[in-house]
């Protein structure tokens, strides 16, 4: 009887090696499929490191050559300084080149991405992740007279170079008016802010958690205007039915809409014009595009359709990054945990929440509440490897 001897090398090789070695391997799985993430926001960075981990090529497409961090645009906005990782440094290590330009086209039956300057590159798998940008809502001079959240460096000058204070009108009484409004009047005590809402300010949180952020906003002198639509934007101020409001500056952070690629190209999307996807944060139309963060329409059981924001886009970044490099084949699972806003430096809300993202009575306010929050907001770029 002949004896086989095997000789293991002394470190111990990945699965995917001793398939290689032992010849199970096809062609294409050893060069890698070529796999081209669009957009470095909270899903598409962490889903372009971790799909970086295996075998596949990747090509990371965004303009951006730092990390944007968009939940700490409101501290920006009052001359914080914000860290902001480079791209560069976060795919250290990773099979993962980063070309820093715009996507202007997706030839989705050609399987090939078109950038402003005019490349057209094919890939195998692309995963979709260009997420969302304010909604100026067809309101006349939104657009042009008011500052956006993605502006924040611009609204910073503008006040900062002021001759004199004045008036500044937050619009938008969710998470984005809400810190923006607190973080303003905390650092610009000579200014009159004002927050103009079309709802209630706060008002999808638990009556603790709204009786807070009032009282917040009270004691630092946040005029609230709550069931004020807007209609048009100035050089003045703001035009609602109930009569102008004058404001030196405006901010506007109404809500957010997904990118318009994903329709204008040909996937399925939503009437709001997300793209539908499956268990798997696939495109139920095109097969070989994955899709994440805010440009995905997700539904998990149990749990229903997920919000748009960090709390659910980065997540889902990490999935598709262990989905694509063959670390898992699991659908995508998700339960939410909490919900967080800044009120100034001094002072922050956690809600507590239902996995269904429900609320629950309880939140913490104070220092405590402060911690949670800065701890939550710094170890986001930490987490996207």
């Amino acid at each position: 009887m002949t004896q086989l001897t095997v000789t293991l090398p002394q470190a111990v090789p990945s699965p995917f090696r001793i398939r290689q070695l032992a010849g199970f391997v096809k062609e294409d799985e050893m060069t890698g499929k070529h796999i081209v993430v669009i957009g470095a926001g909270y899903a598409g960075l962490s889903a372009a490191a971790g799909i970086g981990r295996g075998p596949n090529r990747v090509t990371l497409i965004a303009p951006e050559r730092r990390f944007a961090h968009r939940v700490r645009q409101h501290e920006i906005a009052v001359g914080r300084r914000v860290s902001r990782p480079d791209i560069a440094h976060v795919l250290r290590g990773r099979k993962v080149d980063h070309l820093p330009t715009r996507v202007v086209e997706l030839d989705l039956a050609g399987r090939k991405v078109v950038t402003e300057d005019g490349k057209r590159i094919p890939y195998d798998t692309l995963v979709y992740a260009l997420g969302s940008q304010v909604a100026w809502s067809d309101v006349p001079g939104a657009a042009e007279h008011a500052y956006s959240a993605e502006q924040a460096e611009e609204l910073h000058r503008r006040i900062t170079d002021a001759p004199a204070p004045g008036t500044i009108a937050v619009v938008g009484g969710g998470a984005t008016g809400i810190e923006l409004a607190t973080e303003l009047a905390e650092a610009h005590p000579s200014w009159q802010v004002r927050l103009v809402a079309s709802g209630p300010v706060g008002g999808w949180l638990s009556a603790r958690g709204r009786a807070h952020i009032l009282a917040v906003l009270h004691r630092l002198r946040v005029q609230v205007d709550e069931a004020r639509q807007v209609t048009a934007v100035t050089a003045t101020g703001l035009q609602t039915p109930a009569g102008p409001i004058p404001a030196d500056v405006v901010v506007w952070a109404g809500s957010l809409e997904p990118h318009p690629l994903a329709a204008d190209s040909g996937l399925a999307v939503t009437e709001r014009g997300q793209a539908v996807v499956d268990d798997h944060l696939r495109s139920v139309s095109h097969p070989d595009v994955y899709v994440a963060g805010d440009a995905a329409a997700t539904r998990v059981p149990g749990i229903g359709q997920l919000r748009m924001g960090c709390a659910t886009a980065q997540p889902q970044g990490r999935y598709l990054g262990k989905l694509l490099s063959g670390r898992t084949d699991k659908p995508f699972a998700f339960r939410y945990l909490t919900q967080c806003l800044s009120l100034g430096r001094g002072e922050a809300l956690v809600q507590l929440i239902h996995g269904d993202d429900s609320m629950k009575p309880r939140v913490v306010t104070g220092a405590a509440g402060r911690l949670v929050k800065s701890a939550i907001v710094h170890a986001l770029p930490l987490s996207l490897r």
